[in-house]
């Protein structure tokens, strides 16, 4: 069972940053798209970046300007760069890696996603 961690959240005051990193225990194959997700506190999981093999990365709102995904490689598979922090970016921030493949007529996807990072952004 792969497994994916993420590393780097933290304390921070508002105007920092921080670097959110995601391993994999093991090497994912077909990776089609890998991204960033977040929950804060009372609300629902929302979307924070993601960005498709081959493909332009696609920001929420709240994260464009401020926030730069990068896909990586081999079982590193993403980091989010978050500059400009806001208390309002508080949160615990997930990884998610999403595979695809074909085989024949069949396709074949799985949906990984880590255990989560506390990211806290307050003076």
């Amino acid at each position: 069972q792969v497994q994916l961690r993420e590393s780097g959240g933290g304390l921070v005051q508002p105007g920092g940053s921080l670097r959110l990193s995601c391993t994999a225990s093991e090497t994912i194959y077909y990776v089609n798209r890998v991204g960033w997700y977040r929950q804060a506190p009372g609300k629902e999981r929302e979307l924070v970046a993601t960005v498709t093999d081959g493909g332009p990365a696609n920001y929420a709102d709240s994260a464009k300007g401020r926030f730069t995904i990068s896909r990586g490689n081999g079982r590193n598979m993403t980091s989010l760069q978050m500059n400009n922090l806001k208390p309002e970016d508080t949160a615990v921030y997930y990884c998610n890696v999403f595979s695809s493949s074909n085989k024949g007529w069949t396709r074949y996807t799985k949906d990984y996603w880590g255990q989560g990072t506390q990211v806290i952004v307050s003076s």
